[in-house]
């Protein structure tokens, strides 16, 4: 039964455990992680590569941007240069313009970059993190995999507590040196005489996101946004199963365990 899951959405709030479950659907299913986190770095970084004296407000017309076409047309020779695809410095141009100026960027953007990544990886294998978080994007993902001939096998919420999430997000540190990335808390697993990194002996950090009020906003976020889009797939005929973020025991193990035990009625069915 295993082998016949193809693609999973995960979702829970922001804090809630994610990446534990993730990691486990990646090995027990041969899964391959989407993270819609991640895309955006790709497309950014892409752009980033050309956009040295490109005008992108050149490019915004209106309320939205030119055609594609004309986009890459002046693109394109930088594109060559630098060896990036130009259809991807085009999602990185449009995907900039927001995350520069520190705003949400739009569904039909997003969607379009989602969209991109699911071809890419021939829309099937896949656990879909970060996506989708609200009613539209629930819908185009449906669209998205009709169209791909591909299911959408089920949903694994992670639930936590609201305040469970707070105390446990504002004390996470993390090494900065990129090449490692090690991840702390402050009262669960400190950092090494609670200020360095045990792999590498950097300093740790607490990320600017991490702070109560951040975090609050992004619960917000969850219940008015994601929930919703959430009940559209579960409308769909998508079943849905529920994790819990918070265990007795936290080990590689227990996690394992809870997960599988909850996709067992699915896996039967």
């Amino acid at each position: 039964m295993a082998k016949q899951l193809r693609n999973i959405v995960v979702t829970g709030k922001s804090g809630a455990g994610k990446q534990p479950r993730i990691d486990v659907l990646c090995e027990v299913f041969g899964l391959t992680q989407l993270s819609t986190g991640n895309i955006f770095r790709e497309y950014l970084g892409a752009y980033a590569k050309v956009r040295e004296g490109v005008d992108a407000q050149a490019f915004y017309q209106g309320d939205g941007f030119a055609p594609d076409a004309d986009i890459q047309a002046v693109l394109a020779p930088a594109c060559a240069a630098a060896g990036v695809a130009p259809g991807a410095a085009v999602l990185g141009l449009k995907a900039a313009r927001y995350v520069d100026g520190g705003v949400f960027v739009p569904d039909d953007i997003t969607n379009e970059l989602l969209a991109s990544a699911f071809h890419a990886a021939d829309g099937a294998g896949l656990v879909l993190d970060g996506y989708p978080r609200t009613p539209d994007q629930s819908r185009f993902l449906l669209a998205l995999v009709e169209q791909a001939g591909t299911p959408l096998d089920l949903i694994l919420l992670v639930d936590n507590e609201d305040e469970a999430i707070v105390a446990r997000t504002t004390g996470r540190r993390i090494c900065p040196n990129k090449a490692c990335a090690k991840v702390f808390h402050v009262q669960y697993k400190p950092a090494r005489d609670g200020r360095f990194c045990t792999a590498c002996g950097a300093e740790v950090v607490q990320r600017s996101d991490d702070t109560e009020a951040k975090i609050r906003t992004r619960l917000a976020e969850f219940q008015n946004k994601a929930l919703p889009g959430v009940r559209v797939l579960q409308d769909a005929g998508i079943p849905m199963v529920t994790v819990e973020g918070n265990l007795p025991v936290f080990t590689d193990e227990a996690v394992r365990a809870s997960v599988m035990e909850a996709l067992a009625p699915v896996l039967e069915a």
